[in-house]
């Protein structure tokens, strides 16, 4: 039997039943939805706009939020999520396409759990439906990773906030209603970072895309302006100076999404290697039966059970709140090394195959360095790991 997708997935006690229904479920909605669509997507730039309804009817988009605003959170844990993150994956695309369809993952929680109640009521529900989008505004560019020190500033004038500045490398801001942006309400460092809920129809702001990217294609990328925006004081998520607080709550959700459609990404590279070993042949003999072959195939399967093994160490603390920033740091490290190593490995074992366009693993190549430095670069998540550890 072929090592497939599935047959490669550690056993996880975490999972019941409940689990694995919503992921037939899921899979069947990207078999049928995505899949045949996503070539053509990619090529485009964009994801069809109706496939946003489409998720909502099947609660992937309320995965997790509050019921009162829409959303779907009885009976779901990060489990639900995670399986998720690994069949947008399986359908094709490590990242791009959550990173747009999905992007109210991380544009979304400021407000949940920190704007004010009528904020709530206005912004949650229509983006639970499909019909309203969100982004998360931080990156600007003159940096990314460097939260503390970002430029886009907030000057109070009565009650307004007048925002000027940037923000670049933004998923899904091409087609957003609103974007929780970072902003400097105060003097240098943390304590002047606030969160601010833009807009984007204000006057003022304005849009450009970036659309010549290495991978993550069909994630409408942009940069987005602000000059002289008048952003009504209410808009304020959290409190003024706290900003900082709001961004860092954010950050372990994303880094276990980004680290689990990793690993997934490996699974599918390791899935398409070992079905192209099996059926070619050179010199006689399968692939599969050159020895050279058989061992990469067996170190991606090494490489992958350690970045399961770690991953389920890593979710099952964050479900009981006890994760450590510095092993989720490393965990997301491990998941990008282990990612490189298979696209590179399966790319080898089916050569000139894999360079066209059009295949899983030609994009899932073209798309590790984003999911390396997204969410925190591989060399800031060591450096705050040695941190945590009092290095």
């Amino acid at each position: 039997m072929s090592l497939c997708f599935d047959s490669a997935r550690l056993h996880n006690p975490h999972l019941t039943p409940e689990h694995e229904a919503w992921r037939t479920q899921l899979r069947k909605f990207l078999d049928t939805e995505v899949v045949p669509y996503l070539d053509e997507w990619e090529e485009a730039g964009k994801i069809a706009d109706e496939l946003w309804p489409k998720a909502a009817e099947i609660g992937l988009l309320q995965l997790g939020y509050p019921e009162a605003y829409g959303g779907i959170s009885e009976g779901i844990d990060a489990w639900h999520v995670g399986i998720a993150n690994e069949e947008l994956t399986r359908a094709g695309s490590a990242g791009g396409l959550a990173s747009n369809l999905m992007i109210h993952g991380i544009g979304l929680p400021p407000v949940v759990h920190f704007a004010r109640e009528e904020i709530k009521k206005q912004v949650i529900p229509p983006i639970m439906a499909g019909q309203k989008r969100i982004a998360l505004g931080i990156t600007e560019p003159s940096g990314g990773s460097d939260v503390a020190n970002i430029t886009t500033t907030a000057r109070r004038e009565g009650d307004y906030y007048i925002v000027n500045g940037s923000k670049t490398f933004i998923s899904g801001v091409m087609g957003a209603d609103w974007v929780s942006t970072a902003v400097r309400t105060g003097g240098d460092g943390a304590r002047g970072v606030s969160m601010l809920l833009i807009p984007t129809d204000l006057e003022g702001v304005s849009r450009t895309r970036l659309d010549r990217k290495q991978g993550w294609w069909c994630a409408e990328t942009g940069t987005i302006y602000f000059d002289e925006v008048k952003v009504p004081v209410e808009n304020l998520i959290g409190e003024e100076g706290q900003g900082f607080l709001v961004i860092m709550s954010n950050f372990n959700a994303e880094r276990i999404g980004l680290a689990v459609t990793m690993e997934a990404a490996s699974r599918v590279c390791l899935e398409e290697a070992v079905e192209w070993a099996q059926q070619r042949k050179t010199f006689g003999k399968r692939l599969a039966d050159h020895q050279v072959i058989r061992h990469k195939i067996a170190s991606m399967k090494q490489k992958i059970n350690a970045t399961q093994a770690y991953l389920q160490h890593v979710t099952l603390a964050h479900i009981e709140n006890r994760l450590s920033p510095g092993d989720l740091a490393l965990a997301k490290v491990q998941a990008s090394e282990t990612m490189e190593y298979c696209t590179r490995e399966a790319s080898q074992i089916m050569g000139g195959a894999c360079y066209l366009r059009g295949n899983r693993v030609e994009r899932f190549y073209r798309e590790v360095r984003v999911n390396a430095i997204g969410g925190g670069s591989e060399e800031i998540m060591r450096d705050l790991a040695a941190r945590q550890y009092q290095l």
